[in-house]
């Protein structure tokens, strides 16, 4: 019995399925919500809300290929399934599947030849299941491929198995589930579109995409193949084409056109009114966003997204320029008593530029001229260092403090320099100069930033 049962099982793997003509490319059709239809040469691949796929356009012996995208909710994903499931199955049945078929084949009639000839049943009991695992997934596996065949094959064995677990006083029998793949309902493999169907396909293609870039190339590269395929195309319907493909085109750049005034519009408002604190007025840019996009149609949600983007950026800034400017004008009283209070000191300094200046360069001043900045000079420092500064002006109060030390220096170090005509102390002299002049400056630039109200960064 288990012999006759496994001979019957060898024949079934012998049997060869039949075969028809391999097609020239894998070609997958793309349904429609619409109803229509599109090829994808090759596979296509669903990426979150859209689907990747290839289309034709032009190339007789080495078709040209161009990548294109839809939306996800465009396609009828029942019938696509169901055709790219038939495809694969014909595709692969025409090409490699009776080459695998043939080599599982092989590897289970090893096996169950050993069992037919072996005398030892575990031995066989352990055969014939391995036979069985080999073919469980492998139709699943294979897009379904001869699994009819697999399906009699395993119920073969299963009976086989049966009687070998009985003749070696096995007496319960492990039930293996197999995952059954579906059947497939084969359908007309899709073929290589014609250059009229390839046109058409590809004005629909640019319809139904969201992406206005993506459109414009699809029109081009149509545009392109009308002008290739002059010869087979009607002159009449080339031309008809040709002026559809260009209208849309010059829509597309006039809506780009529109978008693009609309961006540099709004977004100058938005500036203005955040350079000037004004949120209100940068609100209104925002509030007016959808009003205007509804009025251009709204045919560029990328772009219009982008602009909302840029002038909410905008409405931060000026809320928080308002706030800064607020801050300011609570210690803008603290600011301006802080000026009175060092304003002699600056003066001063700002009087003896001209003289730091001559120092730093080692041309001068005269020795009474030197006299008379000693004594102007002279305390400053101790003066300064009992002024409170403000938290907000300690750093500008120290950039004061040590431009006046470094003037002191230079004053005295060039006296003592002209008195002993030794060149050594007038460079010292000239550097220390050079650093009073440059805390100098940058004192008086925090200070008069501060002194005024803050602007947009």
């Amino acid at each position: 019995m288990i012999r006759t049962t496994i001979v019957l099982a060898l024949s079934w793997l012998t049997v060869p399925a039949l075969a028809g003509a391999a097609p020239d490319a894998m070609l997958f059709r793309l349904y429609l919500t619409d109803g229509t239809a599109v090829v994808s040469y090759g596979e296509f691949s669903r990426v979150g809300d859209r689907v990747v796929f290839s289309m034709v356009l032009g190339g007789a012996a080495e078709p040209r290929i161009h990548a294109a995208t839809l939306p996800a909710s465009v396609i009828d994903w029942t019938r696509t399934d169901r055709d790219a499931a038939s495809t694969r199955y014909q595709w692969y049945a025409h090409t490699r599947g009776e080459d695998d078929f043939g080599r599982v084949s092989d590897e289970v009639a090893a096996v169950l030849n050993a069992v037919v000839r072996g005398q030892n049943r575990a031995q066989a009991l352990d055969a014939a299941q391995r036979a069985r695992a080999t073919l469980t997934e492998w139709a699943h596996d294979h897009f379904g491929y001869r699994q009819q065949d697999v399906r009699e094959i395993l119920a073969v064995l299963d009976e086989a198995i049966s009687d070998l677990r009985a003749a070696t006083g096995v007496a319960a029998f492990e039930v293996s589930l197999v995952a059954r793949a579906s059947d497939v309902a084969l359908e007309p493999i899709a073929g290589m579109p014609s250059v009229l169907e390839q046109i058409n396909q590809t004005f629909h293609v640019a319809a139904l995409t969201d992406a206005p870039a993506e459109r414009v190339a699809l029109l081009q590269a149509a545009l392109r193949l009308i002008a290739e395929e002059r010869s087979v195309l009607p002159p009449v319907e080339a031309a008809n084409l040709r002026r559809f493909a260009e209208s849309r085109i010059r829509e597309e750049q006039v809506i780009d056109r529109r978008y693009a005034d609309l961006t540099r519009r709004l977004m100058t408002q938005a500036a203005q009114g955040a350079s000037r604190a004004l949120s209100g007025d940068v609100q209104r840019v925002l509030d007016r966003l959808p009003r205007e996009d509804a009025r251009l149609g709204r045919r560029r949600p990328d772009v219009v997204q982008a602009l909302r983007v840029s002038v909410q950026a905008q409405l931060d800034a000026a809320r928080r320029l308002r706030l800064l400017r607020d801050q300011w004008a609570i210690r803008r009283s603290l600011y301006s008593q802080y000026q009175r209070s060092v304003g002699v000191q600056l003066l001063q300094l700002v009087k003896s530029q001209p003289a730091l200046e001559a120092i730093r360069r080692l041309d001068g001043p005269p020795p009474e001229m030197l006299r008379t900045l000693q004594a102007r000079l002279r305390g400053g420092a101790e003066r300064l260092e009992r002024v409170q500064a403000p938290p907000d002006l300690r750093t500008m109060h120290e950039l004061l403090l040590g431009a006046w030390r470094f003037a002191e220096q230079s004053v005295n170090g060039r006296y003592d320099a002209a008195r002993t005509a030794n060149v050594g102390a007038a460079w010292e002299a000239s550097s220390s100069a050079a650093g009073a002049l440059l805390l100098l400056s940058r004192a008086q630039q925090e200070l008069r930033t501060l002194l005024e109200p803050p602007k947009l960064q």
